[in-house]
């Protein structure tokens, strides 16, 4: 079982429009969807998450989340529920678990892609975001 990379950031913003437009103007990221709490980029190979909010390390959802084989997930985020404590459920596309380091760094583990995510956005007539491709 092996974590394989970051597979996405999300950031909590305080004005969404302002920082689509700074991450997209100032260093050339792909506005993938948009929805009204939240926007999804692309920089290279980076899945950035853009999530409306008030910015505050102890209550937002600002994290990084590991990049995780679905044929290891379940084993490894076993051993991960052992050793850290949870802060969030999973509410969306793909196997997610959400847990602390020692500091309290937020992060995740997550099964799956900005693709398979904006693929279930697709798929939902209720979708909170539109997927512009």
């Amino acid at each position: 079982m092996a974590i394989t990379g970051i597979n996405h950031i999300t950031l909590v913003v305080t004005d969404l429009p302002h920082s689509i437009r700074f991450y997209a103007d100032v260093l050339g990221a792909e506005l993938r969807a948009q929805g009204p709490k939240a926007a999804y980029l692309s920089l290279g190979s980076l899945w950035l998450c853009l999530e409306r909010g008030d910015p505050d390390h102890h209550t937002d959802h600002s994290h990084i989340a590991f990049d995780c084989p679905k044929a290891d997930f379940d084993a490894l985020a076993s051993q991960i529920k052992g050793a850290a404590s949870l802060w969030k459920d999973n509410r969306s596309e793909g196997a997610s678990l959400y847990f602390l380091d020692p500091d309290g760094h937020k992060l995740e583990l997550h099964s799956g892609n900005l693709d398979s995510r904006l693929a279930s956005y697709r798929a939902r007539r209720d979708a909170p975001m539109s997927v512009l491709d």
